[in-house]
């Protein structure tokens, strides 16, 4: 199994209006451990015995369940932070979907931050191939509400680790803070590359629904 390798920390997430840069550099630390961790387990699962099969508890067990765990611990970091460092202002195609989808950006955003305020865990702004409609997902834990069909262009972290030092148990405050501080550059380079793929399979004579159905 390959061996996942850290991203390096944007210097830009150390300028951010409204999260501090302890904040950022703490946030930081974690997801190391979770790339930490998934390599450990990957390590492991070469190694384990697989002939004691049950599903109360084998060691093989225990690192298939701790393996999406982890593993998304990191995809949805490196997601999260690549998505900072903008002006926060939105623009380009993905504000005609939003509006599009939602009825206008004010109602999309109004709705993701209801649901950030909602979420234990993460909140994602997803493109799902079942209906080619952007939705906000909540997903409480790494492994708990991530929608199979669907794909992340925006996503904030609601665990108390992503705002506790800066805003203690106010959430609010954070929420507003990382929408001032979205990358919407990146979004819109997500959405179209997403749609790009989307455009491609509709041309071949076969939707997203009958690919991931057949």
């Amino acid at each position: 199994m390959s061996r996942i390798d850290t991203h390096p920390l944007d210097p830009a997430l150390l300028r951010l209006r409204g999260i501090s840069p302890k904040q950022i550099k703490e946030h930081y630390k974690l997801y190391e451990g979770y790339v930490k961790t998934i390599n450990e387990i990957r390590s492991r699962l070469q190694q384990v015995d697989r002939r004691d099969q049950n599903p109360r508890y084998t060691p093989y067990r225990g690192l298939k369940v701790e393996e999406p765990f982890n593993i998304n611990g990191v995809v949805l970091h490196e997601l999260y932070f690549e998505n900072l460092g903008g002006t926060g202002r939105p623009h380009g195609p993905i504000v005609d979907a939003l509006k599009k989808n939602f009825g206008s950006y004010e109602a999309w955003e109004a709705d993701f931050k209801a649901a950030a305020g909602a979420s234990r865990g993460w909140v994602l702004l997803s493109l799902d191939f079942r209906d080619n409609k952007l939705h906000n997902y909540l997903a409480d834990a790494h492994d708990k509400g991530i929608v199979d069909c669907a794909t992340t262009l925006l996503i904030i972290d609601m665990y108390e680790h992503a705002y506790f030092l800066d805003y203690g148990t106010e959430r609010e405050r954070y929420i507003d803070a990382f929408m001032k501080n979205i990358d919407w550059d990146v979004v819109n380079r997500r959405y179209q590359s997403l749609i790009g793929w989307v455009d491609k399979l509709n041309s071949s004579d076969q939707s997203t629904e009958d690919y991931y159905f057949e």
